[in-house]
């Protein structure tokens, strides 16, 4: 991996460690709803005044507004609100370790919808290691909170590992600024009746105000940034990898600021996910040199040979996104 692509790896395992922090603290004295308006509306004020003025993306966005639409659906609109509701029975720790199974369902779901990953031995070990992860977390989970909250979380993780096959199959021409100010403004638009029915009585606390700012600022504007670039730099199972870390800062965070407890389920089940999922996403030894494909920086107006991106094939986009070159990546998510 390059030191760009290091450097995008080391943001976003921490800017995605926090979320299930900050949704913990808010979902004390707010609404799921509420939660979710707060992230998107500040996430799209940052963001819409400046992709209003690149016309051209603009214009790619209107072309390609359906899967722009299916894009934000999968990545915003359903799993923004699971987690909500989800860390209102569980652990911010335990809802990022549940989370972090996304690197093998992208393994999956890649193969699964036509891609060319290939499930070689140590991948198949990797899918049955992380696989075992899960259910090491899932069971004293659902035994303590119940099945649905964990169903909810573990539906995030498929969401957000589905999620980066559309920006990499359907939107790679597509400039990644003006798509997440379009994504963000248009989760905003379809949760404001929701968030105006569950709106608080009273005015949040000064710790909630600032959790719903940073996860609006950090973890939804700065990070669906980053996370783009990431993407476009190594590639969709390669940039999910950085679940691989998140759940470490979940765990470390939630201990540190909230008092969770770190249960010996808690190590087990992230040690079975971690190794499983960096055996899922190793690198098979290609069968032959294949020709170098030219794929849009996001970060640059650059564009960045193919054959940096050592894993996940990716279907290369038709043209170089916008000669402007304004440097995009992003975040996604408290994934």
């Amino acid at each position: 991996m390059s030191r760009r692509g290091w450097a995008l790896f080391a943001a976003m395992s921490l800017i995605w460690g926090i979320p299930y922090l900050l949704i913990k603290v808010a979902v004390d004295e707010v609404s799921g709803p509420v939660i979710v308006l707060a992230r998107t509306v500040v996430g799209a004020l940052v963001l819409l005044p400046i992709a209003l003025r690149d016309r051209p993306g603009l214009a790619q966005v209107r072309r390609h507004w359906r899967p722009i639409l299916a894009f934000a659906t999968i990545e915003i609109l359903g799993p923004w609100i699971l987690l909500s509701d989800a860390e209102r029975h569980l652990s911010s720790s335990l809802t990022g370790l549940l989370v972090a199974a996304v690197p093998v369902i992208a393994i999956v779901s890649t193969r699964l919808t036509g891609g060319a990953e290939r499930i070689t031995a140590a991948r198949g070990l990797g899918l049955a290691v992380g696989t075992g992860g899960v259910a090491v977390l899932a069971v004293p989970g659902i035994d303590g909170f119940g099945a649905w909250p964990v169903l909810e979380v573990l539906a995030v993780a498929v969401c957000y590992a589905v999620a980066p096959l559309i920006v990499t199959r359907r939107l790679g021409d597509v400039p990644s600024l003006p798509m997440t100010a379009a994504c963000l403004a248009f989760a905003a638009v379809v949760y404001t009746g929701p968030a105006a029915v569950t709106w608080p009585s009273t005015v949040p606390s000064a710790r909630v105000l600032g959790a719903l700012i940073t996860l609006g600022l950090v973890c939804t504007a700065l990070a669906f940034v980053l996370f783009f670039a990431l993407i476009r730099e190594v590639g969709n199972a390669r940039a999910t990898v950085i679940t691989f870390v998140n759940p470490a800062v979940a765990i470390a965070a939630g201990a540190v600021f909230l008092s969770e407890p770190l249960t010996w389920f808690i190590g087990v089940g992230f040690a079975l996910i971690l190794a499983g999922s960096v055996l899922a996403t190793s690198s098979p030894r290609p069968a032959a040199t294949e020709p170098s494909l030219t794929v849009p920086s996001v970060l640059s107006a650059a564009p960045v040979p193919a054959t940096s991106v050592p894993t996940t094939p990716v279907t290369p986009p038709g043209r170089r996104a916008g000669a402007r070159g304004w440097a995009m990546s992003r975040h996604r998510p408290a994934r």
